[in-house]
Order: structure tokens, then C-alpha cells, then sequence
């Protein structure tokens, strides 16, 4: 999910442990905006975590909401 209005944010998954790792790492994540604050973070764009940072967090998102789905849903997507 990310904001289209106003300055750029991700709201990314991730484990709870890594979630307050990252909170405590970085400024610009925080708990997530209209999530369940526990397994989600908002991470705010605005050059002070590296891209290729930006990058690892989103994939590791996709991953965590992906082995949510069905096996046949995580196929499905697969194939896109």
C-alpha cells in the first residue's frame, strides 16, 4: 500500500521483531498507518534509508503477504 497524496509512504509487512528492529534503525519507519501496528511499519520515502534498502523491505512485504494466500492464489500469482 503506499499514499498517493502528500509525501510518499509504504506500509510494508514484516515480523514483529524485525518490525520494532526497524522502527528503532531507522527515523523514517514507524508503526503502520491504519494497520495493525504489530506486523505492519509505514515507511516514509524521502532519501534517508538507501533505495536498495527500500527494495529488501518490499520484497520481504511480498513474500510474508504471499505464504498468507492458498497454495493455488500463490501459483496464480506466480504466473503473473
Amino acid at each position: 500500500m503506499a499514499n498517493l497524496e502528500g509525501d510518499l509512504c509504504l506500509n510494508l509487512k514484516n515480523n514483529p521483531e524485525k518490525n520494532i528492529e526497524l522502527r528503532e534503525q531507522y527515523a523514517a519507519v514507524k508503526p503502520g498507518y491504519h494497520m495493525n501496528k504489530q506486523h505492519w511499519n509505514t515507511v516514509e520515502i524521502n532519501n534517508s534509508i538507501p533505495d536498495k534498502t527500500i527494495i529488501q523491505f518490499i520484497n520481504e512485504s511480498y513474500e510474508l503477504v504471499l505464504r498468507s494466500f492458498s497454495q493455488k492464489k500463490q501459483d496464480e500469482l506466480k504466473k503473473l
